[in-house]
């Protein structure tokens, strides 16, 4: 089934809604960000209203897990280049405060949401890795994609990838919308 994605800033959120909000998202609202980012608001708007409308939120252990990684490696960037290794700056003093924060805005997103599983154990997961193989896809993608599918849920997301994956997408990225 074919699903043509959802303009964002027209969408009605309704409290009949079950959403699962892509990590980019959730890094938009939470996560760093350059000043005057115009997704940024975009983004917080929608997320507003999704909030207004009482729709459902629901997040699963992958997205977590990006959100955590994606901030600690913004982070190591930014605060510490003259670290060379990632695992090192884990290791640093530098990182205690950074871990702090992340757990901070990480308790923030999982109080608007539901805790649902992945469905790991009952995924075609060499269909999966057949798909990623042919080297068109993400891995984490194709994960959220078939999350999305199994429980019906509508991925709100400003990721273009997400394209021609046959669920219902509810976003402002115009290479999604045209």
């Amino acid at each position: 089934m074919t699903h043509k994605a959802l303009a964002l800033t027209s969408y009605d959120f309704k409290p009949e809604d079950e959403l699962l909000l892509d990590t980019n998202i959730w890094l938009f609202i939470y996560g760093p960000q350059k000043p005057g980012n115009p997704r940024v608001a975009t983004y917080s708007q929608a997320f507003a209203k999704i909030l207004a409308a009482q729709s459902r939120i629901y997040i699963d252990v992958l997205i977590v897990s990006e959100f955590i990684n994606t901030i600690a490696r913004l982070r190591w960037k930014l605060i510490a280049p003259h670290i060379k290794q990632f695992k090192d700056f884990r290791r640093s003093n530098d990182f205690k405060p950074v871990a702090q924060d992340i757990a901070a805005d990480v308790k923030r997103v999982l109080n608007h949401c539901s805790r649902i599983e992945s469905g790991f154990e009952a995924l075609d997961i060499n269909g999966v890795i057949a798909e990623y193989a042919v080297g068109d896809s993400d891995f984490n993608d194709q994960i959220i994609a078939t999350l999305c599918k199994r429980k019906g849920l509508k991925l709100v997301t400003d990721d273009g990838d997400f394209g021609g994956h046959g669920i219902p997408v509810v976003t402002a990225n115009k290479r999604l919308l045209a």
